[in-house]
């Protein structure tokens, strides 16, 4: 089982090392390294191109075959995700987005010792960090050990850039989401897998700072949509009470 790290970037020079460090310092090899820039003003290639430089080196566990790349204009985020699965090779995709971080170097190692052969999706828990890589918490959603579509009714109980999901069931993103996109993914990921093993700890470092922080309303908007198409009118007002209720609540 390989598993195909994309990390889709733009603009992101102040994060993007730290992002990639996290991925390519991994202790096990049974990944690659997918890198989807949407064309960057900044100096993200000038990162991009050193650390190819230094994959084909060999300072890191994989070689130049599995450290790929492209950089050109996108239609947004989820566009260039699809890009991303596209270029991937790997049995698995897993998106660590710049700025976001897998959790340590012995993670994916972790993910394989959990893996059989019949399972369509690997999850676990998420950190929470600022722009300065502070730790901020424990995300407020915490991914329930047993893992069903259904769980979705309480909201996108998973974070993204902590599930891995197998190629011959992942979709393409509906580019008619601009922020929520990944909910509705997920949402058909967990419509069709069969098995969902659930690793207890951490996969990930998710910078807060992300698309759906900044437009809230927007997310809120599209994921209501989102529900209701998967769940019908009723399951998803009711859902929505309850997530209004624990708001206050917390």
């Amino acid at each position: 089982m390989k598993i195909s790290v994309i990390t889709v970037t733009y603009n992101a020079e102040a994060f993007l090392a730290n992002t990639l460090n996290s991925i390519l310092t991994q202790d096990c090899a049974s990944f690659e390294c997918v890198i989807v820039d949407g064309s960057s003003k900044d100096g993200t290639v000038d990162i991009i191109k050193h650390f190819e430089k230094r994959v084909s080196n060999r300072e890191f566990v994989i070689n130049s075959d599995s450290f790929r790349w492209i950089s050109e204009p996108d239609s947004g985020l989820y566009d260039a995700m699809n890009k991303g699965m596209k270029l991937a090779k790997g049995d698995f995709f897993w998106f660590i987005n710049a700025g976001d971080k897998i959790f340590d170097n012995g993670t994916i190692r972790k993910i394989m010792e959990s893996y059989n052969d019949k399972c369509d999706v690997i999850y676990g828990q998420t950190l929470i960090i600022d722009q300065n890589e502070n730790v901020v918490g424990e995300r407020h959603k915490i991914a329930p050990k047993k893992l069903t579509k259904t769980s979705l009714l309480n909201g996108l109980v998973v974070c993204h850039q902590s599930i891995l999901v197998k190629r011959n069931i992942a979709p393409e993103f509906d580019l008619s989401y601009k922020i929520s996109a990944d909910y509705d993914w997920v949402c058909k990921v967990l419509a069709v897998s069969v098995e969902n093993i659930y690793i207890d700890g951490y996969l990930s470092r998710f910078m807060q700072s992300g698309i759906s922080s900044i437009h809230k309303k927007q997310s809120l908007k599209e994921r209501f949509y989102i529900m209701k198409k998967h769940f019908g009118i009723k399951k998803c007002v009711i859902a929505h009470f309850k997530i209004l209720c624990n708001f206050f609540i917390r």
